[in-house]
């Protein structure tokens, strides 16, 4: 993990920067109270945060994005 990635599984939260991060159960992401649902391979932006969120199994990681 670094300060601009940060790789997550279900059910746990953290902090990208200031922003918070969460799986809240498989397939639910939520990023800065923005919830959204992703599919195994998918990949998902929240635009109002600029992080961009890719599903790789069980594993979530959360990026920022230029």
């Amino acid at each position: 993990m670094s300060d601009e990635t940060l790789t997550l599984t279900v059910p746990h939260h953290d902090k990208l920067g200031i922003i918070h991060c969460g799986v809240t159960h498989e397939g639910l992401v939520v990023v800065a109270g923005d919830q959204k649902e992703i599919a195994d391979g998918e990949e998902v932006v929240f635009e109002r945060t600029g992080i961009k969120v890719k599903r790789n199994g069980a594993e979530y990681t959360f990026a920022k994005v230029a």
